[in-house]
């Protein structure tokens, strides 16, 4: 984040434009800038920046473009150190470490950093990009969380059944386990898979939603480290032949953290995941999401009507959750009653009812929803419309003067409403109830770090469905790997959006049992921007790589 004194010397440099450094500075009460912000300001010269404050401050500065830092060095300070003083090491010799820094007003903490080190130190400065690209190195070492686990218990915890304690389970199965979940959260995994073959036992990450192997245990260690995980999110360990679902509530760094917990048996052994649910990154604000603003402004005009239905379609994994939930967000006002059936619940949002689904005592999605009409809702949010019987009274209750949201399993907007249909839904009910529906799926994120040109040709683009006044102008970028992105050239998630909504003639079109088809074509004549469209738009913004947004969606041909 920024210091005021930072921020002082930002705003008396010609470089800058004080209206744009005020916008984006916003509330200082809030301090949420971060440094890696600054290079989006338009006309903003990181390195002249440089220059500049190195000659007013007499500090030299250094380019770290080629430098080769080892991460011993990088942990001679503690990353919470490193985010107060915003100083990172890069050397140590018998007389000093060398420190760097982007701001030059941090040598009024030279005493501080020489106590902390117990050591001479020596400061220079380098630019905000090569800064935040080796910051970006700094990180908690696994052993060092994982030393600050501790299971959340009592109070804290929640309901999820019987405890259960086993016997040989070891001190060295358990530091395993913490280490395997300590790295997932240090590098941001959405799963950890825990798979047993004939002769392997491996363990793997998704990050980026990609799968990534991080160890190999050996395969005398499957029992017991498939038990510890068992006991943790309190499931039975005696009962292998089953697939059992638990929660495991930690606190890691101080900070509580939750895995959602699935057990399945295979041919040689339980194969066990865990899903990391972390609200710091659960983002609920929309503006922040994804959506081009036309597409953001049909979405927002269906949930703020005061009753219909808004669907959110898209496969396992998609980020539907993080969309309902945001407009969930964006609803939740005093004068509102928002319930929730999930299956189950994700995250914890203050002032809404949730309900978790209990299907071995008869709580349903559809019994909820029952219940729900009965409990003076005016908005309610199904997580997944999986059968006739929760359709038809999501339908029913968006008839009857309720906001409704859920999401389905479909691979588009438009085939959502015959599948509603195939359902045995009623095609008059879909058609009075729907407001709209969005598709979306997530694109790996260009690394910005190692962000670089792509060479692709202007008929490759026209072949892909960019029309051709557009290809002869669009940029294409890629990452060519670095040690940021682990060599991948992708850093995190960007979504895509097809946003329909159900209008006067999409609604003539189903009661004419048209196909899916019918209503895209009729759609995209209203405006609509398909998965594909929403995709090659991020790629002509340079969020993404023309490979990673063709992989992600279907051609409109």
């Amino acid at each position: 984040m920024l210091r005021k004194e930072f921020a002082n010397l930002l705003s008396s440099s010609p470089l800058i434009r004080l209206s744009e450094l005020k916008t984006l500075m916003g509330d200082r009460n809030k301090n949420t800038v971060t440094e890696l912000e600054l290079l989006k300001i338009d006309g903003f010269d990181d390195k002249k920046f440089l220059q500049e404050i190195a000659e007013s401050s007499k500090i030299n500065t250094i380019d770290l473009t080629e430098a080769k830092i080892p991460d011993e060095i990088l942990q001679l300070i503690k990353k919470s150190d490193i985010v107060t003083y915003r100083c990172i090491p890069i050397q140590k010799t018998p007389k000093a470490i060398t420190l760097v820094t982007f701001d030059p007003t941090v040598v009024g903490f030279a005493d501080q950093l020489r106590i902390s080190l117990k050591q001479p130190i020596d400061i220079c400065l380098t630019s905000i990009s090569e800064w935040s690209a080796l910051f970006s190195r700094v990180k908690e070492s696994v052993d060092e969380l994982s030393a600050t686990i501790e299971e959340i218990t009592g109070s804290e915890a929640q309901e999820t059944g019987p405890e259960i304690k086993a016997e040989d389970i070891g001190d060295e199965i358990i530091t395993f386990v913490n280490k395997i979940m300590a790295e997932a959260y240090i590098k941001k995994a959405s799963d950890i898979h825990v798979e047993p073959y004939e002769k392997k036992f491996r363990i793997r990450l998704r990050m980026d939603g990609n799968l990534i192997e991080i160890a190999n245990p050996p395969r005398a260690l499957m029992l017991p480290i498939i038990s510890r995980i068992k006991i943790m999110a309190k499931m039975d360990i005696s009962e292998k032949r089953k697939p059992q679902d638990g929660r495991i509530k930690i606190k890691i760094g101080g900070k509580p953290l939750d895995f959602r917990v699935s057990s399945l048996p295979t041919l040689f052994g339980e194969k066990v995941v865990l899903r990391l649910l972390d609200t710091s990154n659960l983002q609920l604000d929309m503006t922040k999401l994804g959506f081009e603003v036309k597409e953001l402004q049909k979405f927002k005009e269906g949930i703020f009507k005061p009753f219909g239905m808004v669907l959110v379609t898209g496969p396992t994994g998609s980020g539907k959750t993080t969309t309902l939930y945001s407009a969930v967000a964006e609803l939740n006002t005093v004068d509102s009653n928002i319930s929730t059936v999930e299956d189950p619940v994700e995250f914890n949002l203050e002032g809404i009812n949730q309900v978790n689904v209990k299907k071995d005592i008869g709580l349903t999605f559809a019994s909820a929803l029952k219940s729900f009409l009965r409990q003076d809702p005016d908005i309610i949010m199904v997580g997944e419309i999986r059968d006739a019987e929760t359709g038809t009274i999501a339908v029913e209750a968006a008839l009857t003067g309720h906001l409704v949201l859920s999401t389905l399993h479909t691979n588009d907007a438009p085939s959502t409403i015959t599948r509603m249909i195939n359902m045995g839904i009623e095609p008059f009910l879909v058609v009075a109830a729907l407001n709209v529906i969005v598709a979306q799926r997530l694109c790996r994120r260009i690394c910005e770090f190692c962000k670089e040109i792509a060479p692709v040709t202007v008929e490759e683009l026209v072949a892909c469905g960019v029309a051709e006044t557009s290809a002869s102008k669009m940029k294409v970028f890629h990452g060519k790997g670095c040690k940021v992105c682990n060599n991948t050239g992708f850093k995190g998630r960007v979504a895509i959006y097809e946003v329909l909504t159900v209008s006067a003639n999409i609604k003539a079109i189903i009661f004419k049992s048209g196909t899916a088809d019918d209503i895209k074509r009729q759609a995209i004549k209203e405006g609509m921007k398909t998965l594909r469209m929403s995709a090659l738009t991020k790629v002509a913004q340079g969020l993404t790589t023309l490979g990673e947004a063709l992989s992600v969606s279907a051609s409109d041909n």
